[in-house]
C-alpha cells in the first residue's frame, strides 16, 4: 500500500488520523512462513533477502505464526537518523552473499516495523488502529529491528517535530482505513519536509523527446568560504512551458565555453554558462558529500547577487 503526497489533514479531522515518521529508505513487504526463514521483497517484487543477512533471525521471530510485515529498511547515521546515501551501498547484493556479509559488519541496517497485513490469516480488511494494535502485541524488538510508536492526533505537532529534527517527513494514516496492496491510496498521505535555498547556475543538459531545443535540467552550485562555485546537483523539474522557454533565452545569453564549477563535475553533455544567474530551489536533503537530493525549481532571484549566494557546504564540499 502506497501514500499518496498532500498535507496534513483538516484539523476538524485530526482525531481520526495516525501519525508515522517518514523514514528515508527500502521498502520491503517481510514474509515470514513460520519455519525460522523470512523472505525480503523490494517494492518492485524482486527478492532482497541476501542483501540483508543480518535481518534473517527475525524469521523466528513469531514461532510457527506465518505472518507479512510491512517496513523499511535504514541505515542509520552516527546521529541516528536515516542515510540513504548509507543504504546505497547495502543496496544490490541480493545475490553476492559474500559482500553483503561483509557491507553488514561494516554498515548494519535497521528494519523498522510499521504494519501487519497478514498475521495466521488476512488482516487486510481489518482498519488500520486495529492492525497497528495487532502488530504492537507482536512485541518485534530485536538488534536490527523494531517497531517504532505512531501517535494519534496532534498532526500539526508531529510534523513540526519531524522538521525540528531534520528528519525527512511524516505520514497521516486514517485510522480505520483498510490495506490496499499496491494502491496509491488517500487514506495515507506523505508529507515530506522540503527545504528552499539559493543556487547558481552554471550549466545546462539539453532536453529531449518534446522538450527539444530547451533545457531538460540546470547544473546548479553555491559558492564556499573561499568564493569557490562547488556543485551541487542538477535541476530538472519545477518549472512551467514559459518558465522554461524564458530559462532557454537567458541560459543562452550566457553562454559560455568555460565550466564554472570547481572541481568540474561529471555530467556528460553538460553546457556551461557564465554564473550570473541566480534561484531558489527546493530539495529534501544533502547527500553526505552535499548535493541535493530531489530538487526542484522555485524561481530565479534576479534581486540577487552570485556573489552574495555563498553558502554553508557540509562534507566534502565544504
Amino acid at each position: 500500500m502506497l501514500a499518496t503526497p498532500g498535507s496534513l489533514p483538516p484539523a476538524a479531522q485530526d482525531a481520526r488520523w495516525a501519525y508515522e515518521t517518514k523514514q528515508d529508505g527500502q521498502r520491503v513487504m517481510v514474509y515470514l512462513p513460520g519455519d525460522g526463514t523470512l523472505v525480503l521483497r523490494a517494492r518492485s517484487g524482486e527478492v532482497i533477502t541476501g542483501a540483508y543477512p543480518e535481518l534473517a533471525p527475525l524469521g523466528g521471530a513469531l514461532g510457527a505464526t506465518p505472518a507479512v510485515l510491512d517496513g523499511e529498511v535504514l541505515a542509520l547515521d552516527p546521529d541516528g537518523r536515516a542515510d540513504f546515501q548509507l543504504l546505497q551501498s547495502r543496496m544490490g547484493l541480493a545475490h553476492a552473499p559474500a559482500r553483503a556479509a561483509r557491507r553488514a559488519a561494516q554498515v548494519p541496517v535497521h528494519l523498522v516495523l510499521f504494519d501487519v497485513p497478514y498475521l495466521a490469516r488476512p488482516l487486510l480488511r481489518e482498519p488500520y488502529a486495529r492492525r497497528r494494535a495487532r502488530l504492537l502485541e507482536l512485541g518485534l524488538s530485536g538488534p536490527y529491528w523494531s517497531t517504532p510508536g505512531a501517535v494519534t492526533g496532534h498532526g500539526a505537532q508531529a510534523l513540526a517535530a519531524t522538521r525540528e529534527h531534520g528528519l525527512e517527513g511524516l505520514v497521516c494514516k486514517r485510522l480505520d482505513s483498510v490495506y490496499e496492496p499496491g494502491v496509491r491510496s488517500r487514506a495515507w498521505i506523505k508529507i515530506r519536509n522540503m527545504r528552499a535555498e539559493d543556487v547558481i547556475v552554471g550549466g545546462w543538459l539539453p532536453g529531449k523527446g518534446r522538450l527539444t531545443g530547451l533545457p531538460g535540467a540546470v547544473l546548479v552550485g553555491q559558492r564556499d568560504s573561499a568564493g569557490r562555485l562547488r556543485y551541487v546537483g542538477g535541476v530538472g523539474t519545477g518549472w512551467s512551458e514559459a518558465e522554461r522557454i524564458r530559462l532557454a533565452e537567458l541560459l543562452t545569453d550566457a553562454a559560455s565555453g568555460r565550466c564554472p564549477f570547481e572541481p568540474v563535475p561529471r555530467v556528460p553533455g553538460a553546457r556551461w554558462v557564465l554564473p550570473r544567474l541566480v534561484g531558489e530551489v527546493a530539495y529534501s536533503t544533502r547527500t553526505r558529500s552535499g548535493l541535493l537530493r530531489q530538487p526542484s525549481w522555485l524561481r530565479l532571484r534576479p534581486d540577487l547577487s552570485p556573489q552574495d549566494s555563498a553558502a554553508d557546504l557540509p562534507g566534502d564540499l565544504a
